[in-house]
């Protein structure tokens, strides 16, 4: 079923969801897997890495994670791996859009909300002169996060709003393409798949990789490149940074980037794409789930 031919706009959709709001986890989880992905969740006996992340979200509550979704509280997790030399360069925190004193800011910069996850919750800024202030103010409003949040995602229940500005990362061969940005699935601190994005604003491709850089050939719900992405020569590094990072869970995804030869670090995921994504070959979704070990905490 398309929801989106029903459900056309995000405001609609999140309409539709205030109003299931009174669904508990397990049911609402159904509900929306039945939707997205055309079949049955099983979460007694979860295989699929779809249906674990579903489990995941119900089943495993560290009180960390809250922390590492957190785009401003989690610089400090990274430091304690004594990771801070990954850390993008911070401009600013405030703890409103209204707050942000856009006259003391460089000419580029990336602007986003604290507790915000996707693209819907960044701005970046290549040029200050031709930002659309008002049109900024308007998106990245934030608020605490409420435990009926859309997906279930208990990560960010609670989390507090606030804007992060931070240091553009320039791709100089390619810099109306934007950086690669490198998505390393992590299993009890092993990095096991690489999913790369390329081209993100002038066609955005995924490609996806094992640790040892052979292309899986898998799609999902972006297309992938028609060209081979070069292995980083620091993929041993990000590989290290991602195992560091990563130990404290069962499963998370480390998004990093490489810049003119650094690593520098994006942030931590524990539900990528909300675990609503179809896989070709359908097998990769077993493939990604074969290791994310199922434990209970609550």
């Amino acid at each position: 079923m398309n929801y989106k031919k029903f459900l056309k706009t995000p405001a609609m959709r999140a309409a539709a969801l205030k109003m299931l709001s009174f669904l508990p986890d397990a049911p609402m989880l159904k509900l929306q897997y039945r939707i997205k992905l055309g079949r049955k969740l099983n979460l007694d006996n979860p295989v699929r890495f779809s249906e674990k992340l579903q489990w995941y979200k119900i089943n495993y509550r560290n009180p960390v994670m809250h922390q590492c979704v957190d785009k401003y509280k989690v610089r400090e997790y990274v430091k304690a791996k004594g990771l801070e030399n990954i850390l993008v360069p911070l401009y600013a925190h405030y703890d409103s859009i209204e707050q942000v004193e856009w006259d003391k800011l460089p000419d580029q910069f990336v602007v986003k909300t604290q507790n915000g996850g996707g693209g819907l919750n960044v701005v970046v800024c290549p040029d200050k002169s031709k930002l659309n202030i008002p049109e900024i103010n308007q998106k990245l409003q934030c608020k605490k996060k409420k435990s009926n949040y859309g997906g279930r995602e208990w990560a960010y229940y609670g989390s507090e709003p606030g804007i992060v500005v931070e240091e553009l990362l320039v791709n100089r061969d390619k810099p109306e393409a934007g950086v690669n940005d490198y998505k390393i699935f992590c299993y009890s601190g092993k990095p096991e798949f690489i999913i790369v994005d390329v081209d993100r604003y002038i066609g955005h491709k995924r490609n996806f990789y094992d640790t040892e850089w052979n292309n899986l050939h898998v799609t999902s719900d972006c297309p992938a490149s028609d060209r081979e992405i070069e292995r980083p020569d620091n993929l041993e590094e990000m590989l290290r940074v991602a195992s560091k990072l990563s130990g404290d869970f069962p499963y998370v995804r480390v998004d990093l980037y490489s810049v003119d030869g650094k690593v520098y670090f994006g942030e931590l995921t524990f539900y990528p794409w909300s675990g609503y994504v179809q896989y070709t070959p359908d097998e990769a979704d077993f493939w990604f789930g074969k290791d994310f070990e199922l434990i209970t905490m609550k």
